[in-house]
């Protein structure tokens, strides 16, 4: 069979950033097998004039936008920052439309010139949530085959995605070659549009997380701290978290990174055993979680939730931490690796014998889970679903 010559993966999410990102991740272990090129999030004339200080300027205003990524040697990996696009989601469903064909338009000339500068012909397209912008483009660059990669549900994403993304999702999964969530549930959801959707689960930067492990082992953590790692936001169970600060005042709860629900520092912020620490550079995290035993995943039981398989349940075992969680999704794979806790009682005895649960064979297998769950494996599982694409695989005929 003859292979795409390349894979360009259209993303809602930037690069760089204060987390793991999976789609990052993937493309990162896809690099070492294909071309890969990134399209960095879309930039908005507003994104300017509003001063926002991620957005790169320089770079969309004097076209100072392509970095090659040099992670390992042999690979190539493209960033791609696109030019400055029209502010249009708030708009309504007409406007927005006409007003997108000005934005594809720009996006594409852009990219087929950056297509040509890379000899990049025939691509494999990977659209990564984002709908609005990958139904137009459809055709447009020449691509053998187009897989949309579905890591949410987008009618909870929010006011930035659910407004326009919903009404495009449907005919778009209707009409790409195949779809790829992270999760079961989000299979089953998509699969009665597409038939051909399939699941690839989130993993873990097994190294970079497995750092932490190390350094617990040359310094034991002198205290119990439980950590969340991640964006707090309307997914945390408050009153779970108030409850067990309360009923454990010797053991410190720690939130590492940004906090979007204001209740969450209303409401926490009262118990001394409870910190809130600033989002960090993914290689600045090791050390922090090293200090920790258990990392949690305190989130409410929702629709919204039911569809998430997060990243950081496999970072932390990564670690070699404990996990509890509450019972949000199907957590089935991890078996008793993890402890899932119905309620708030429960949730603080599964922390009690989570703190102890620390010899070096609970440990092993935990390490073990993540590293079967590792992003390199969940690449190759990627990689399978790309073969069941015939198109994908069709040799180009001569003309």
């Amino acid at each position: 069979m003859e292979q795409f010559d390349s894979i360009i993966c259209i993303s809602q999410t930037t690069w760089k950033g204060d987390f793991q990102k999976a789609v990052v991740q993937l493309m990162t272990e896809l690099s070492a097998r294909h071309r890969v090129l990134f399209v960095d999030y879309l930039y908005t004339a507003k994104d300017i004039l509003t001063g926002r200080h991620d957005v790169p300027v320089r770079q969309i205003l004097f076209g100072d936008s392509l970095t090659k990524i040099d992670n390992r040697p042999g690979e190539e990996l493209y960033v791609w920052t696109p030019p400055v696009i029209l502010p249009i989601n708030k708009l309504t469903a007409k406007a927005h439309d006409h007003f997108l064909q000005w934005n594809i338009s720009r996006l594409v000339g852009s990219l087929r010139s950056l297509m040509e500068q890379l000899n990049m012909h025939r691509p494999l397209v990977i659209n990564a949530f984002n709908p609005t912008i990958g139904l137009p483009m459809l055709g447009q660059l020449n691509e053998c085959a187009t897989i949309y990669y579905c890591f949410d549900e987008i009618t909870t994403a929010g006011d930035w995605m659910s407004r326009h993304g919903q009404r495009f999702e449907d005919v778009y999964m209707q009409r790409v070659d195949a779809v790829v969530t992270t999760s079961e549930t989000l299979r089953q959801a998509k699969s009665a549009v597409q038939p051909n959707t399939y699941c690839v689960k989130n993993g873990a930067n097994f190294d970079l997380f497995n750092q932490a492990r190390q350094l617990a082992q040359q310094h034991p953590p002198a205290k119990p701290i439980v950590g969340y790692l991640g964006s707090a936001d309307n997914r945390i169970d408050i009153d779970l978290i108030a409850y067990c600060a309360r009923n454990l005042p010797d053991v410190e709860f720690q939130f590492i990174g940004e906090v979007h629900e204001p209740l969450l520092l209303q409401r926490l912020q009262r118990f001394p055993n409870v910190t809130f620490i600033p989002p960090h550079q993914p290689a600045e995290l090791p050390p922090l979680l090293a200090k920790w035993r258990v990392g949690i995943i305190p989130f409410v039981c929702n629709k919204h939730t039911y569809t998430i398989y997060p990243l950081k349940i496999n970072e932390y075992l990564a670690a070699g931490l404990s996990v509890v969680a509450t019972p949000f999704s199907l957590l089935d794979d991890f078996g008793e690796v993890i402890e899932i806790a119905d309620t708030c009682e429960q949730f603080v005895e599964a922390l009690q014998r989570a703190l102890a649960a620390n010899n070096a064979q609970q440990v092993q297998q935990r390490v073990d889970m993540a590293h079967r769950n590792s992003w390199t494996e969940r690449a190759h599982e990627f990689e399978a679903v790309i073969k069941r694409i015939p198109r994908a695989w069709q040799p180009v005929l001569a003309s």
